[in-house]
């Protein structure tokens, strides 16, 4: 049920003075192929024309606005000779929309924008109607050969430029990328259980020790002093790069998989030790049990 107060605010509003240049947010009560009708709760109604709605060349009236929405526009018009105000929701946006682009970058806020075309360098997307550009290297982690490949795609990006005076609106798809593929790889890396005895393949060489792909994007450290039981100078001296290796994971702290190759050897030789052990009983005991024999061979008993 509405209060007095609701009506008393509705009259105090319809009365309200309003002029050319103003920002009002009215709701869509009524769309069609030529404009939208806006209440705002005065006793004119406001009327965006669809080419003053958007710069977006791909935008559809039926499916980007419906009923209930609420648009900020411009009053262009007091009267537009029907006893409505004509209004421009693009001309609202040039004054409030770069704000918004500088908070989105500030909160690092995550939008998804859909490619629209393929230009020397990179793509355009259209964000809040306003036309941005995402280099090809900002497309995503990987390297972009082909942009043509992305045109209708949509794809989570950042703003990380921008440049009302200029006109200029950067975005960047790699670094919401990274953050997800760094999401994932740390959850598979704390999937793994220190004590794994893993195969990898030598990727690179260092001077403080070897870095070994272990498939499925991940890829770990074997430092210089785990990788062989004897002393090294370097990881050179015993590997090369592309060399399959099994290796133990020795632990994940912070992310990272520390490999050994030094404790999977010592294990072995331990293991070797414990066989060679085993055989030298058995066959300590076999020969014992045969000398006791041989002695009772001798032996009648009546």
């Amino acid at each position: 049920m509405e209060s007095m107060n609701d009506f008393e605010k509705e009259l105090e509003a319809s009365f309200r003075k309003i002029k050319e240049g103003d920002i009002l947010t009215g709701t869509v009560i009524g769309i069609s192929e030529e404009e939208v009708i806006l209440d705002l709760k005065y006793y004119a109604q406001g009327i965006i024309k669809v080419t003053e709605l958007s710069n977006d060349p791909d935008f559809n009236v039926f499916e980007d606005i419906h009923e209930g929405d609420e648009i900020e526009a411009t009053v262009v018009k007091m009267d537009d000779g029907q006893g409505n105000i004509l209004m421009s929701k693009k001309e609202a946006n040039d004054l409030l929309v770069w704000d918004s682009f500088k908070q989105m970058m500030a909160d690092e806020t995550v939008v998804t924008v859909k490619i629209k075309e393929s230009v020397p360098a990179g793509v355009i997307v259209y964000l809040q109607g306003v036309r941005g550009f995402i280099p090809a290297s900002q497309i995503t982690d990987e390297y972009v050969e082909q942009t043509d490949e992305w045109i209708g795609k949509e794809i989570e990006t950042q703003v990380i430029t921008v440049d009302p005076e200029k006109q200029k609106l950067v975005l960047s798809g790699k670094k919401v990328a990274r953050a997800k593929s760094a999401e994932k790889r740390n959850h598979q890396i704390s999937m793994i259980v220190p004590g794994t005895v893993m195969e990898g393949v030598v990727e690179s060489l260092m001077p403080y020790g070897a870095f070994v792909n272990l498939g499925n994007g991940l890829n770990g450290l074997v430092h210089i002093s785990q990788i062989s039981e004897k002393r090294i100078n370097k990881p050179s001296e015993v590997l090369k790069e592309g060399e399959k290796v099994k290796v133990k994971v020795l632990n994940t702290k912070d992310n990272k998989i520390s490999l050994s190759m030094k404790a999977l050897a010592e294990e072995m030789v331990d293991e070797n030790a414990a066989t060679a052990k085993d055989i030298e009983e058995f066959t300590s005991k076999e020969s014992a049990s045969t000398s006791l024999g041989d002695l009772l061979k001798g032996i009648k008993l009546n």
